[in-house]
């Protein structure tokens, strides 16, 4: 499965529209809304992160886009909660760059975040939730 986290410009004729349930409905891809500004009759901003077939993603971005939504990829980055890993090493068996990795002898888990490609396997395989994905720009939503 394929996963971007994208920020979307709404034009202000179409921040109620349910562009983005369309997404789900016709285009059988998944989103999670991470931050959103919607006012009626105002432009809606807002940052999604879209799971899907690299097919289907492509089929929904061109749908948002044809409807005069203006689409951006996201600077993200994968953070950790470390008041909430419970250090079970389950993340370390997936990452492909070893920017998560277990210190002996104290068998604690340690994250490079510099060696991280952002694949976000870690996130999906995490049981406590500690690891997830940060959007970078903030300033999006302070335009």
């Amino acid at each position: 499965m394929y996963s971007k986290i994208l920020t979307l410009n709404f034009p202000k004729t179409k921040a109620q529209k349910p562009l983005v349930c369309n997404l789900a409905r016709r285009f059988d891809l998944e989103f999670n809304i991470l931050n959103a500004t919607i006012l009626p009759r105002k432009e809606g901003k807002m940052v999604l992160e879209l799971f899907g077939t690299p097919k289907s993603f492509k089929k929904g971005i061109q749908y948002l886009k044809d409807n005069g939504v203006r689409v951006k990829n996201a600077d993200s980055d994968i953070k950790r909660h470390e008041d909430i890993c419970t250090h079970c090493g389950a993340c370390t068996a997936v990452c492909p760059t070893d920017a998560l990795s277990i210190s002996r002898p104290d068998m604690t888990v340690i994250f490079d975040q510099k060696k991280c490609s952002l694949c976000e396997l870690c996130v999906r395989v995490c049981p406590a939730r500690a690891m997830y994905v940060r959007p970078t720009q903030d300033s999006f939503f302070g335009e």
